[in-house]
């Protein structure tokens, strides 16, 4: 059974909350450390807060984002650190525009089931649209991962975004991105992918390089 947390964060309704997204860091599992763009973006953007859509992979990357805003997570289907009934789902209010968070890979079921239609058709949005549907409730803004493909769409008036890998170049070949999401104290939302530098990762670190094939 999916538990939801309600949480509020109504402390600038006077102002534009910025909020940095990031999903999908796979530290250790992949790479041994947060990608070192992170929070030096996170940090000259100014976010009020931090959301993070999951496969963390360990509870020092929720760490390292706490020290530039507060960070609310969801669990992904590679979070073995957070406990069995921890939420998948989480939903949380800035200038009075509800978000919905969560890491997209749905039921035990649809993460099998869509294994093979990404492997013979590839990524298709659609697919995960009519998972995520099942979890909107009344948001505005549904935040997701798991695809390490971009979003940053609007259908029926609800955005739905998702900011890629922020370690790898993601399914699509952007290269390792994270996100922003802009709400004003009009309730207007913006929202916006941002590149980190291409890299990879390697047995002594992060290695950057022009032309990097990662």
């Amino acid at each position: 059974m999916i538990k939801v947390s309600d949480l509020d964060e109504n402390k600038k309704t006077d102002s534009i909350i910025r909020v940095g997204i990031i999903s999908d860091t796979h530290v250790p599992d992949r790479v041994g450390e947060l990608h070192p763009d992170v929070i030096p973006f996170f940090k000259e953007l100014n976010v009020n807060h931090i959301l993070h859509a999951g496969d963390i992979s360990s509870p020092t990357v929720i760490e390292l984002l706490e020290k530039v805003a507060p960070c609310t997570s969801v669990k992904g289907n590679r979070d073995w650190f957070k406990k069995e009934n921890e939420e998948i789902v989480k939903y949380i209010s800035f200038n009075n525009v509800r978000v919905c968070l969560n890491h997209g890979h749905g039921s035990l079921f649809f993460y099998l089931a869509d294994k093979i239609p990404y492997v013979l058709f590839g990524y298709h949005f659609e697919r995960y649209y009519r998972n995520l549907k099942k979890y909107i409730d009344d948001a505005t803004i549904i935040v997701f991962g798991h695809t390490h493909q971009i979003e940053n769409r609007w259908i029926n008036n609800r955005l739905f975004f998702n900011s890629g890998s922020a370690y790898d170049s993601g399914n699509d070949g952007s290269g390792p991105t994270i996100g922003l999401i802009e709400i004003g104290a009009d309730r207007s939302v913006s929202g916006k992918i941002i590149p980190l530098r291409k890299a990879r990762w390697t047995n002594t670190g992060w290695v950057f390089k022009e032309n990097v094939v990662i």
